[in-house]
């Protein structure tokens, strides 16, 4: 199967990668920052604002490629600050109520001023 890369106007435009690649009944979503995809801005200021925006644009990317949240199964958070991790829990429950994906996470320094979070995601396609 080849690989086919996925490309929309709903999501950040990714510059030196692809949003996403569809391989092997799966599409591998590139880590989504909190960006508005039309600005470029960040939005929110809040760990549960940005992480909503990244879903966001997880979920656009992930429509693009003919998938959706409902498939995703597995997930990668980098957090700024350690501390966010209760917060961004309690908004990521509400985009996963149920059967969430097996997700790790680590806490590095995101260098975009104001960013608190960023997420990548793997779905079956």
């Amino acid at each position: 199967m080849a690989k086919v890369i996925v490309r929309t106007d709903e999501a950040p435009k990714a510059l030196a990668y692809s949003q996403a690649v569809k391989a092997g009944g799966l599409v591998f979503v590139s880590g989504q920052g909190p960006f508005d995809p039309a600005t470029g801005d960040i939005v929110g200021t809040t760990i549960q604002e940005q992480t909503a925006q990244c879903l966001r644009n997880i979920q656009a990317v992930l429509r693009a490629a003919g998938s959706g949240l409902d498939k995703a199964v597995s997930a990668t958070f980098i957090l700024a600050e350690e501390s966010d991790f209760a917060a961004m829990n309690e908004e990521w429950t509400k985009w996963f109520p149920a059967d969430p994906p097996a997700r790790h996470g680590a806490k590095l320094p995101i260098r975009p001023k104001g960013m608190k979070i960023s997420i990548a995601l793997v779905a079956e396609a």
